[in-house]
């Protein structure tokens, strides 16, 4: 498993320097959190095929793609059909590209995904199916950014990363106060808040399902504060009480 932080590019950086640092949350603060949140993921967590032990790297990795500005439940239903289409890399690979951004084109965004399916499948095809064992060559690969990077990183390589995207930045931030900078990959803060969350939690895959299905079910863009588990401790809650 890897300890690694994010660090910020240089211009980033340079931004970051002429704004004040936000405080991370204290151990006991994280530690209340992580509790919280994993007791009621166990009862109120969602299910869906890419999260079960038997969905193989393929499918947990195509699903992600899928799910980048989609819905969960959309991609759940799409999923099976797309497996039935193209279940391989292979069968992705040598696809044509203009029907496979129309049968993409219920999901939204069919071009960037055709696009991003279609160049790490060739990439896949030419590794014979095998992503590379380092995370900073899984993050050169065609067609991932650092969201799927991050999730390659944890279900193949087992590495405790955050999934984060713009629906686990929202929890993190009115929990525990807002980023400085528009662009959540450039923002040190939300950045290491996030993995120092994950690396903190016994159970790193868990505690990703759990701030992205809080995000989706309860901590909306109009959030549904009363049914939150972890409001009590929420900056966000307090601020608006």
């Amino acid at each position: 498993m890897s300890n690694k932080v994010f660090h910020p590019k240089r211009h980033a950086r340079d931004r970051w320097a002429k704004k004040e640092t936000p405080t991370l949350p204290s151990h006991q603060e994280i530690k209340v959190f992580i509790e919280f949140i994993l007791d009621w993921y166990a009862y109120s967590g969602r299910q869906y095929p890419w999260r079960e032990e038997t969905a193989t790297l393929y499918q947990k990795v195509v699903a992600e793609i899928l799910l980048q500005r989609t819905r969960a439940d959309t991609v759940a239903l799409f999923l099976p059909k797309l497996l039935v289409q193209f279940p391989s890399w292979r069968e992705l690979s040598t696809s044509n590209q203009e029907d496979l951004r129309q049968f993409l084109y219920p999901l939204g965004l069919w071009k960037q995904k055709a696009k991003s399916l279609r160049e790490l499948a060739n990439e896949m095809v030419r590794r014979e199916g095998q992503f590379p064992t380092d995370y900073n060559e899984i993050r050169d690969l065609p067609g991932i950014g650092q969201y799927i990077a991050n999730a390659i990183a944890v279900f193949y390589l087992e590495e405790p990363r955050p999934l984060l995207d713009v629906n686990m930045a929202r929890v993190l931030e009115r929990c525990f106060g807002p980023r400085k900078l528009a662009d959540i990959r450039d923002d040190p803060y939300i950045q290491n808040l996030a993995y120092t969350i994950v690396l903190a939690s016994n159970d790193y895959i868990s505690i990703n399902f759990a701030i992205l299905d809080l995000a989706a079910l309860i901590c909306k863009k109009k959030p549904l504060c009363y049914q939150c588990p972890v409001k009590t401790g929420c900056k966000f809650w307090r601020k608006n009480e």
